[in-house]
């Protein structure tokens, strides 16, 4: 009974911790999003050139 009243009160106090959560706007999430999505790409595209590069690299090694 214990350990059922101790996850009660830690899932009000997580709640409570939640609703001082100040979260981002509308406008702030889309651009927020729209920097993440570009950074992914950007970074996809530098690992694919250096495994690419790394390939060729290999295959003449070898």
């Amino acid at each position: 009974m214990n350990f059922i009243k101790s996850v009660i009160i830690f899932f009000k106090e997580a709640y409570h911790e939640l609703t001082k959560v100040i979260w981002l706007g509308r406008k702030e999430a889309i651009g927020t999003t729209i920097i993440v999505v570009l950074f992914i790409i950007i970074m996809s595209i530098f690992v694919s050139v250096v495994d690419l590069i790394l390939g060729k690299l290999i295959g003449v090694v070898l």
